[in-house]
């Protein structure tokens, strides 16, 4: 696959299939006879790979330092868990950042609907008072 093709494939533009590329993100991307980046199953499969980790938030310099050490093989296998547990121990702590503003979101939305039955009583208090002084009236 072109970099077009791969570019449309998984929404990325082709700067940053380059960029993945430059920095180790996904392995070097062979080259047809007239220099052409030739995508293949290998290379796909990290580009989808990257994508969705970013997507769940993994920051650039904790992917670099995964695909290091999986490039590396089997004796790196306890710092690739390692790894991923402080991801796994980000992630936690963006899930317990996001609760909490919900939590927040969830009692301003509260105070807010109080404040507004409190009024629509007033009004209501209001409308039955002047209702009373016409009928007297």
């Amino acid at each position: 696959m072109t970099i077009t093709e791969v570019s449309k494939k998984f929404g990325l533009s082709a700067d940053t299939l380059r960029y993945y590329e430059r920095i180790g993100l996904i392995p070097p991307v062979p080259r047809t006879k007239s220099g052409i980046r030739d995508y293949g199953e290998e290379s796909c499969a990290w580009i989808e790979l990257m994508k969705c980790m970013r997507k769940s938030g993994v920051q650039i310099d904790a992917l670099i330092e995964y695909v290091s050490l999986f490039q590396q093989g089997d004796s790196t296998l306890e710092a690739r868990k390692t790894l991923l547990a402080e991801q796994r121990d980000q992630l936690l702590v963006r899930m317990n950042d996001m609760q909490a503003s919900l939590d927040r979101l969830n009692q301003k939305i509260e105070h807010y609907e109080q404040g507004l039955m409190r009024v629509e009583k007033k009004l209501l208090g209001m409308k039955a008072a002047r209702n009373g002084e016409e009928a007297v009236g």
